[in-house]
């Protein structure tokens, strides 16, 4: 009876497991710069980060050529201006096949490709020439019986919509409807493929931050939005736009056809105009992203389905044009320092969730140091840099009042009070009440305001205590 009943336990959590299945993610290498590494470097840093998944914006034999025997997949793309020939003459998309694809593959795991990008803006109006170049690349695919193994899709920007707010609107705009989107969509579900969709909370946020919450765009906590529509709560705008795009998808009965996103981004620079950009949202966007699509979140419209996203993109990219924005993108500098940290795999945010991770309100309190033997299994208290100030500040009056903690070393003069920041004051006093209660289940916590690190903290000069 007891093999029994672990027998069904066991079944019980194999099905959790397999309806809970992870997202993925990867990320754009775009080469518009006279400073990058060379492809060699590249792929060596792409492993060295744990990331499986990248993509181009063409074909660059160096670059597929660095690719091969790497284990990453890899999304190339076909250059808008090839679209028209690509549109007139199989025969075009047979050599360009060829010349492009079949010299790499399979050593280069080549998994897509982009045809176009964000035609729909495109100043040389391809629009007309993207579903048949679609068609095309995909029957020079099926000669060589590659179809199955290569999908072919289009980048669409968030500009094809004629509507997104409410979320449950989402609507393509009628003149792209009946000429391409419905046969871009046709095309898609009839060979298993799905729509490339570049999403920039980042745009909406600057364009509207008279009505839209940071904290909203940068996946913080936040009171949400409820969508009118559908009565559906939103806590971050990605999921917004990308169940936009899901309920356009579905006025045109095409529900089965998914998503995957292939460029978002926050800049970590920009010009004193351009609203929200810098180092620290960047480091939030970027990282409270990746650890949504890698705990197997859905959006609230179709919750089952993973998310698959690019981040936009490797490198900043000194020769592109535009605001400063335009050229800052990057998770690295040329040099392949990183320009902030984040995680990037399932189990670099399994780490991330014991200690705090940059880049997200933490830069000015660094924690460091190390565990020493004396410490082994010693855990302590530190704040949320992702939870409001008003309740982090709330937390902080009740851990030195009511809960008496230890908060005379952060008074003005005190060893503990530089550095003065909310953060570092909060970490040092629920600190003081978690080891005051002998590291009890549930004395780390303050209405989620805190949470426990196996690694001793640091604030500037400022010594943790581990027991009183």
């Amino acid at each position: 009876m007891a093999s029994l009943a672990f027998s069904f336990f066991f079944f019980f959590l194999s099905l959790i497991a397999s309806s809970s299945e992870a997202g993925s993610v990867g990320i754009n290498y775009g080469r518009v710069a006279n400073n990058l590494p060379t492809p060699t470097k590249v792929v060596e840093l792409l492993k060295s980060q744990g990331i499986n998944r990248v993509k181009l914006y063409d074909t660059d034999a160096t670059v597929l050529t660095a690719l091969a025997n790497s284990g990453i997949n890899v999304t190339v793309a076909m250059p808008n201006e090839l679209l028209s020939a690509a549109a007139a003459d199989q025969s075009f998309t047979d050599t360009w096949l060829q010349a492009n694809i079949i010299k790499y593959y399979p050593s280069t795991q080549i998994e897509a490709i982009a045809v176009g990008n964000e035609v729909f803006v495109d100043p040389q109006n391809t629009t007309n020439y993207l579903v048949p170049a679609m068609k095309n690349v995909h029957a020079s695919l099926v000669k060589q019986n590659l179809d199955n193994a290569i999908k072919i899709s289009s980048p669409i920007a968030l500009s094809a919509l004629q509507s997104s707010y409410p979320t449950s609107s989402g609507s393509f705009k009628p003149e792209l409807i009946e000429p391409v989107i419905k046969p871009m969509l046709e095309f898609l579900r009839q060979t298993g493929s799905y729509l490339m969709v570049n999403a920039y909370p980042f745009f909406a946020y600057a364009a509207n931050s008279d009505t839209i919450s940071l904290d909203y765009a940068l996946f913080k906590e936040n009171p949400g939005v409820i969508d009118s529509g559908n009565g559906l709560k939103y806590n971050n705008l990605f999921d917004a736009q990308i169940d936009a795009v899901n309920a356009a998808m579905s006025a045109l009965q095409y529900d089965d056809v998914k998503v995957t996103v292939s460029e978002t981004g926050w800049p970590s620079l920009g010009d004193n105009n351009e609203i929200g950009a810098g180092g620290d949202n960047a480091a939030s966007y970027n990282g409270n992203l990746v650890r949504h699509v890698l705990n197997g979140s859905g959006t609230p419209l179709r919750p089952r389905d993973p998310l698959n996203v690019f981040l936009f993109a490797l490198f900043n990219e000194n020769q592109k044009t535009g605001p400063t924005s335009e050229r800052n993108y990057g998770l690295f500098y040329p040099s392949e320092e990183k320009v902030y940290d984040i995680p990037l795999t399932v189990a670099q945010v399994n780490k991330s969730s014991l200690s705090p991770p940059s880049g997200t309100g933490r830069s000015q309190v660094p924690v460091t140091g190390d565990v020493s033997p004396s410490n082994a299994g010693v855990t302590w208290c530190v704040a949320s840099g992702d939870t409001s100030e008003e309740k982090v500040q709330h937390a902080l009056d009740y851990a030195c009042g009511e809960g008496g903690a230890d908060c005379a070393p952060i008074q003005p003069g005190a060893m503990c009070y530089n550095p003065n920041t909310l953060e570092a004051h909060a970490s040092y006093a629920f600190n003081s009440y978690y080891q005051k209660k002998s590291r009890g289940v549930g004395t780390c916590d303050f209405g989620g305001a805190a949470y426990v690190v196996t690694q001793a903290p640091r604030y500037g000069k400022c010594e943790f205590p581990t027991g009183y």
